[in-house]
């Protein structure tokens, strides 16, 4: 990761972050900080338009510096951040505690205090969903079902037919996602039928904060409701490899302390 430093008007300041911000750069983000506070300046935005990839240490090492600029009778605030990075913040909850701007000129005007100007109209970065997707492991049962889909070109005779979801929780125990659907056109009758209490399920699905790419494994269908756009679905893990328990039982481990940190 690099970062830029951009003194600005005296009394705050931009620091432009660009790249992978892992535990790595964790120590160079707070040098950088204490170096501006002993210069006096305890006003920072962080923009965040490049960074590709957020970890929960350095998602921790946020929150320290926001309190530690708060003490200081100053302020931290966050400047366009990445699809990435704004969908992670909104699923722990950052946004409570740091607040988020979507120009430059709103993070100046939150830094001082005033009422942050509203952001122009589609100016803003589109939040990025976090995908996830399901494979039947049992197709002549799904197809069934499939076949009351009214997209032009029928699924049912796709043999490697999968759907893609929005992922809502995961631990170490099974995830949480919701599902409109995608191009099948199914009711969400008809997709509480396909994903129905008891089926089992290839999952492919990735852990933001922890690692980059994705996991697999078996899930199970725990609890599904019905929405007016779709579904939402809960599945329990079943016969996880060690690898990826290992990641999960991490990941969630590191979810509960950044939650904690939070409040």
């Amino acid at each position: 990761m690099h970062i830029t430093v951009e003194p600005s008007g005296g009394d705050h300041a931009f620091l432009h972050l660009r790249g992978d911000f892992d535990t790595f750069y964790v120590t160079s983000l707070q040098q950088e900080v204490d170096q501006l506070t002993k210069a006096g300046i305890r006003r920072i935005a962080l923009n965040l338009r490049l960074v590709r990839f957020i970890n929960s240490p350095a998602m921790g090492s946020l929150i320290k510096i926001s309190k530690q600029l708060s003490a200081a009778g100053g302020k931290l605030v966050i400047s366009r951040p990445s699809p990435f990075c704004r969908d992670i913040f909104s699923k722990i909850g950052l946004n409570r505690v740091i607040q988020i701007c979507e120009t430059e000129e709103e993070a100046v005007a939150a830094l001082h205090g005033a009422s942050a100007p509203a952001a122009a109209k589609g100016g803003g970065v589109a939040e990025e969903e976090s995908s996830m997707t399901f494979r039947p492991t049992d197709m002549d049962r799904v197809k069934v079902i499939l076949s009351q889909s009214t997209i032009k070109a029928p699924v049912t005779g796709a043999e490697g037919w999968s759907g893609s979801g929005r992922m809502g929780s995961v631990d170490e125990h099974g995830l949480s996602f919701s599902w409109n659907g995608g191009e099948t056109g199914l009711t969400p009758f008809a997709m509480a039928q396909l994903l129905a209490m008891g089926t089992r399920w290839e999952l492919k699905f990735r852990l933001p904060m922890l690692q980059k790419g994705f996991l697999k494994a078996h899930g199970v269908v725990s609890e599904i409701s019905e929405r007016n756009d779709g579904v939402r679905v809960s599945m329990r893990f079943q016969d996880v490899e060690a690898e990826t328990a290992k990641a999960l039982k991490l990941y969630a481990e590191e979810m509960r302390n950044l939650k904690k940190e939070l409040g």
